[in-house]
């Protein structure tokens, strides 16, 4: 199967580039300075900064299917813009195009009432505001979340929400003015399923508590993780996203564009990795020869391209499907992408980390962070175990009883 670039995306790519060199990978260091000098409760300047630039330059929103808020590309034609900005951690944000906001507002674009998305969508498409998405518990396995025990119970013209949540991305950023929240509204329902509902919880409720961020193997700046706890919140019924009963429905509609933007940009930070190791290998001298000439060496080398490559066409396959089949019918590649690239995001970087020696392991090279990342998505968005569960099933059903 061969992906060709469109004359937009390719347009798109080649101005991409270009912000990328000029005025992302040079802001680098002063990004992981200013991140690490004012903590997770803070916004770096450098970001804000390169927002207003970034949008003059109509990159901006790439993400979004049309809508007219958009770049209106498909998912096809974002993959390897998507790839690029997951080259840098300070890319994605300074384009509009970072989770959770991706995700959430493709919640408000498909579910949204025409008052929410007045009130939310618009200043998040602008980048005014951020957001947060708040799924997770801590007292029970919410790899399975049907286990979701926070509650959402109609009182009224309000619902109030009581719930622990924690791994909320994006809960300690000053800019945050809103949740998008899953609980239970009719946890006696016996499809189980249809117990939870997702509702839109503003930041400044009271009964809102952020208690801490959660370092992502020290790293607080990796994914702005934070425990949140919900107590007697009340909020209008017309907060209540698409219906009660139907968060499972709204969460497999966020969660597949959000699997993939995932996968996409860990593409791209592989192939960084992949970049420094060749440079730092080709300069590096050891018993008597450059390391990249090393037998161990090159064959890591060679491995890396090759698993690189293999998840991209997977990647784009899956981009593809979604396109002209639609997220369910694309439900087997996505859950295979979602084990196949983060796995190999962590060998490569893995690799990398051990061709630089000590100085792999620091925050002079990013190779910490990006593995804290590589390795955080094994678990994000559905672990691995859950993907290949789900993989067999679908491919266990093609031999079933009575198909041939």
């Amino acid at each position: 199967m061969f992906f060709e670039l469109s004359s937009k995306a390719a347009g798109l790519k080649s101005r991409l580039e270009a912000f990328m060199h000029e005025r992302i990978y040079p802001n680098e260091e002063r990004h992981f300075r200013e991140i690490t000098e004012a903590g997770p409760w803070a916004v770096p300047a450098v970001i804000e900064e390169l927002k207003p630039e970034a949008k003059a330059a109509g990159l901006w929103n790439l993400f979004l299917p049309d809508d007219g808020s958009g770049a209106g590309l498909t998912n096809l034609e974002y993959a390897p813009l998507c790839e690029i900005m997951g080259r840098s951690p300070l890319a994605p944000e300074v384009f509009n195009c970072s989770a959770p906001d991706t995700g959430n507002m493709e919640i408000l674009v498909r579910y949204g009432t025409t008052e929410q998305k007045e009130r939310w969508l618009t200043p998040l498409l602008e980048g005014k505001i951020r957001s947060a998405f708040a799924m997770t518990e801590p007292a029970v396995a919410s790899s399975d979340a049907t286990n979701i025990e926070s509650s959402i119970i109609r009182s009224g013209d309000d619902y109030v929400i009581n719930g622990h949540k924690w791994y909320a991305t994006g809960a300690t950023d000053p800019r945050c003015a809103l949740f998008i929240f899953m609980g239970k509204t009719d946890p006696n329902n016996q499809d189980r399923h249809r117990q939870q509902s997702m509702i839109i919880v503003p930041r400044d409720a009271k009964g809102v508590a952020v208690v801490r961020s959660i370092p992502i193997f020290g790293y607080y700046s990796v994914d702005r993780a934070s425990e949140v706890v919900f107590d007697n919140v009340r909020v209008p019924v017309h907060n209540m996203l698409l219906g009660e009963g139907r968060g499972f429905e709204i969460a497999q509609g966020r969660l597949g564009p959000g699997r993939i933007h995932h996968c996409m940009r860990l593409i791209g930070l592989a192939e960084r990795t992949l970049e420094k190791m060749c440079r730092r290998t080709m300069a590096r001298t050891a018993f008597g020869k450059p390391i990249a000439d090393q037998t161990v060496t090159s064959e890591r080398i060679a491995e890396a391209r090759i698993m690189i490559e293999q998840s991209r066409l997977l990647t784009l396959k899956a981009a593809h499907m979604m396109d002209v089949a639609g997220n369910k019918a694309a439900r087997a590649e996505i859950a295979m992408i979602k084990v196949a690239v983060p796995n190999m995001a962590c060998r490569v970087i893995d690799w990398a980390i051990q061709a630089f020696g000590a100085a792999g392991t620091g925050d002079d090279f990013g190779l910490a962070a990006a593995y804290a990342t590589a390795r955080l998505l094994r678990i994000a968005d559905g672990p691995d175990e859950v993907h290949r569960n789900q993989i067999a099933k679908l491919e266990l059903r093609r031999y079933s009883v009575g198909e041939k």
